[in-house]
């Protein structure tokens, strides 16, 4: 029977759907490095027909030859493991192209270059492709952030400390603290992959030596021809931009995962305060009809679990062996690729549950009546302890909670029988207590300041904190 295994719009594995998306997938798949080293070696030959070294017929052939070059993957795989590169196994199968077109042209193939330039600004170039497509998934998420805060700027809900209820916050603040980290670390990204988008192009040893002192000319003649931003130096054994990148990325899932966690501990049915989108296939149970799982946070926090191991790889083997490392850089492009990929699947994953999210206010109400107003215990203890000192006023409320608590009664209740206390706490005070919108603090200001710094009011005017 046929199952349809074959799709040409899905190039993730099946062992990698949890750990990418499709663009990433298909911008790190075999077939895209491929090109991307191709493209080095036709830029090369391009800038050094411009510095006038390799004349303008050969570079026409070796463009020629790379546009319908159809290289065995499996074959390169092989190759590459014997010759410790793949860039190799590549140069010499374009060669190979160009030769039968014109073999002087072949002579100029990979002129003056060698393998890690190629390897490296390949990989560079991959990574200018996926900033894109990562940007385009985190303005998705913070504008579904900024609405979610501007929506619930006043939405009071339980603050948990330790996994315990606490004093009330908004909903509009906890997605403005959502937003700030998210916004902060794409903004490190952003910096780390300006940083990093450079050309590598050093030669042997890193000085160029083969191209005489044509080499920087041919540099930056090469960087123009890519897009690519031309360093002070190689840097075939300085691996300190990708390993800025490589952690911004790490920083940046952390900051997802911690979203994501929030979201699917506040969805477990007890809770109830919010939901993921809901649709046909997604979140349902094998076995269980009734569960609607909060799959995406559980592929952010799959990312988020993941990425850590692969950035402390990659830091492992900075220490790399003069002008050029022994089985260090070699590790890295499958950790760079699935950093980057992981990236992507926890921005995607969360800014369709942002999108989407519900938040359910009166279960959040009903969250803190549920409380019997335990939650308040602090702020009856400020009102005591001007009165009755700090540590005398927290020790009558850490009993009239345990009362509250055990007896199944109010704490204000708990505390209006308390009679030594009637002359500190009046009817009104006592009234007022366990009033969330109350005992908010400066919760509406923080808010407004955490989404005007990363990079807009919500509110766009509307219940705007004003100062005497």
């Amino acid at each position: 029977m046929h199952m349809g295994l074959k799709d040409e719009r899905m190039p993730v594995r099946l062992t990698d759907s949890l750990a990418t998306t499709q663009p990433l997938a298909a911008l790190f798949s075999d077939q895209s490095l491929i090109q991307a080293m191709l493209d080095f070696e036709v830029a090369l030959a391009a800038a050094e027909t411009a510095c006038g070294i390799v004349p303008p017929g050969a570079a026409d052939a070796i463009a020629k030859a790379a546009q319908g070059a159809n290289l065995d993957v499996g074959a390169l795989a092989e190759e590459t493991l014997r010759a410790g590169t793949p860039a190799i196994p590549i140069v010499k199968g374009l060669t190979e192209l160009v030769r039968v077109k014109s073999s002087t042209a072949a002579g100029f193939v990979h002129w003056g270059a060698t393998s890690q330039d190629v390897t490296d600004s390949a990989l560079v170039l991959l990574l200018k492709k996926a900033e894109p497509i990562l940007q385009a998934d985190l303005d998705r998420l913070e504008k579904a952030l900024r609405r979610l805060s501007a929506d619930h700027e006043r939405t009071v809900m339980l603050g948990r400390t330790l996994l315990q209820s606490a004093p009330p916050i908004t909903f509009g603040l906890k997605a403005a603290g959502w937003l700030g980290a998210i916004h902060r670390g794409r903004k490190r990204l952003e910096q780390c992959f300006q940083e990093t988008l450079v050309l590598q192009f050093g030669g042997a040893c890193g000085t160029l030596a083969s191209l005489g002192e044509r080499g920087l000319e041919v540099a930056q003649a090469l960087a123009a021809e890519l897009g690519l931003a031309c360093p002070e130096s190689p840097w075939h054994a300085q691996r300190d931009r990708l390993a800025a990148l490589v952690c911004a990325c790490g920083v940046l899932t952390g900051a997802l995962g911690k979203m994501a966690r929030d979201i699917s501990l506040l969805m477990q049915p007890e809770v109830g305060e919010v939901a993921e989108p809901a649709g046909a296939a997604r979140g349902g149970s094998s076995t269980l009809p009734h569960k609607h799982n909060p799959v995406g946070c559980a592929a952010a926090l799959a990312c988020a679990n993941r990425v850590p191991g692969m950035v402390a790889t990659f830091l492992s083997a900075m220490a790399q062996e003069h002008e050029r490392g022994l089985g260090n850089w070699h590790m890295e492009w499958p950790a760079v690729a699935g950093v980057i990929q992981s990236t992507g699947l926890a921005a995607t994953a969360m800014a369709e549950v942002a999108e989407g999210l519900t938040v359910n206010v009166a279960r959040m109400r009903a969250n803190i009546e549920a409380t019997r107003g335990v939650i308040f215990a602090e702020r009856a203890m400020m009102l005591l302890a001007e009165k009755l000192g700090r540590d005398q006023a927290h020790r009558i409320l850490e009993q009239a909670s345990r009362v509250s608590v055990a007896e199944s009664r109010r704490l204000r209740d708990v505390l209006a029988a308390m009679p030594e206390l009637a002359v500190h706490l009046s009817a009104e005070a006592l009234r007022d207590l366990e009033t969330p919108e109350s005992y908010l603090g400066v919760a509406l200001e923080l808010r407004q300041r955490a989404v005007i710094a990363a990079g807009s009011d919500p509110a766009g005017g509307k219940n705007k904190i004003k100062k005497e």
